[in-house]
């Protein structure tokens, strides 16, 4: 079975990599950077200090293209950051909080100068601080602060909240303060692009259970192949902000995980790569996909494309794959207790005694009802489910196996998954 895997994680490391482009350089200027693998795009990763307004037009001229601007940083020197945001709003470029990033103080005026702008993390505001005792001073910097955010359209609202709270405290937007204030805004896009071609506009869907029966190998041979090729709709350009934070740019890729549920359709593949590009071409709406690779099942569906990562679940027959855009991070090592499928079910074995209850699990009523109710019950280690009375008994502790003809027994044990590889789709 290992071998197999190896085999798939091969084919589809070729196929992904054949779509991808070489190894690109990162460069950085100060807290900025630009990956030549994403040129529409700068990083504002730290704090904006004196040299920063210097270091954003030294990354402009290495991304003379670029469209977007990511933002994270806990501010800095308020005049650097008023010239990068008026850099940015003489562009017209578009800025973006990602949900694990935050930015405050001197950063809130680079985000409110996006000509389109959306905050998924943290935009945080407050007064400015001196340590000098110049009135004068600190009243020519407020009219700065007023007459730049006037210009990018802010809030009169935003402008009250910022010079209300003290600087040493900080003001951080909730999500209902985001729609309320309009912190986000779109910058006109939506017309349609002549012969631009999105997503399928409709799917049909499979149902979860023959995902199951698939990957564990017990599926009829006369299981109908779902198509994959539905009428393609029109749609609307995407803006550089919604390109960021829908195209996926790279994809994690696990080996004995199946991420269950979700699916949208499912395939004939020859191989894990082609499953995995049957995903891609569908245009950021199919966004993981898990590949059967099981010699076993000769016909029928062993692609499923999902139109989200769904549940992870252990299967040792399994290969699967999560397409990421740039506005996610690299996701973490997933531990989880498992009950794989094709190796830990045994039939016509029963563990008596070590019952969690005096009844058996109402809700479970199939052998795949009764592995998942296992898997969801923190205090189960083990369970019988015996087919004639489509009853599911579900274990606190492991008995002496015996043999119980009609019944399907399985053990469950804790697994940790993490990426064995994440590739750049980014030509």
């Amino acid at each position: 079975m290992r071998n197999r895997l190896q085999v798939a994680f091969a084919g589809v490391m070729l196929s992904l990599l054949s779509v991808s482009g070489a190894s690109a350089a990162v460069k950085t200027f100060g807290p900025f950077s630009v990956d030549d693998a994403n040129p529409g795009v700068i990083a504002l990763n730290g704090d904006i200090d004196v040299n920063s307004g210097l270091n954003f037009r030294r990354a402009l001229q290495a991304a003379p293209n670029a469209k977007l601007v990511t933002l994270n940083s806990p501010g800095g020197n308020v005049q650097m950051g008023l010239l990068i945001a008026d850099d940015i709003h003489q562009r017209k470029l578009a800025t973006y909080i990602s949900k694990e990033s935050k930015c405050f103080s001197a950063c809130s005026f680079v985000f409110l100068a996006g000509a389109e702008r959306k905050v998924d993390g943290a935009l945080g505001v407050h007064q400015i601080s001196s340590d000098s005792p110049d009135l004068v001073g600190a009243q020519l910097a407020i009219s700065d602060i007023i007459e730049v955010l006037n210009r990018f359209g802010t809030p009169i609202d935003v402008m009250h909240i910022m010079f209300k709270t003290p600087p040493n405290d900080m003001h951080v937007f909730s999500q209902e303060e985001v729609a309320q204030y309009k912190l986000n805004r779109a910058a006109g896009y939506g017309t349609p692009a002549e012969g631009a071609v999105d997503a399928p506009a409709s799917i049909a869907s499979v149902d979860a259970k023959t995902h199951e029966q698939t990957a564990s190998g017990n599926v009829s041979t006369e299981t109908d192949v779902a198509s994959v090729a539905p009428e393609a709709s029109q749609l609307a350009k995407l803006s550089p902000l919604e390109e960021f934070t829908r195209r996926p740019n790279r994809i994690a890729v696990y080996t004995g995980l199946d991420l269950f549920g979700d699916d949208i359709s499912s395939i004939r593949a020859t191989d894990a790569g082609e499953c995995a590009k049957s995903c891609l071409v569908m245009d950021g709406q199919c966004k993981a996909f898990t590949f059967n690779a099981n010699p076993k099942i000769k016909r029928g569906p062993n692609c499923f494309l999902k139109a989200s990562a769904g549940r992870a679940d252990g299967n040792s027959v399994a290969f699967s794959g999560r397409f990421l855009s740039g506005a996610e991070s690299d996701p973490p090592a997933l531990t989880l207790g498992t009950i794989d499928p094709t190796t830990a079910l045994y039939d016509d074995i029963d563990l008596p005694g070590g019952d969690l209850s005096r009844r058996p699990e109402r809700a479970a009523r199939t052998p795949l009802d009764c592995r998942l109710a296992c898997i969801d019950e923190k205090s189960c280690v083990a369970f019988t489910y015996i087919k004639p009375k489509k009853e599911c008994w579900l274990k606190g502790s492991i008995g002496t196996p015996t043999f119980g003809k009609g019944m399907v027994s399985g053990l469950k044990k804790l697994e940790t998954f993490a990426p064995a590889k994440i590739i750049s789709l980014n030509e």
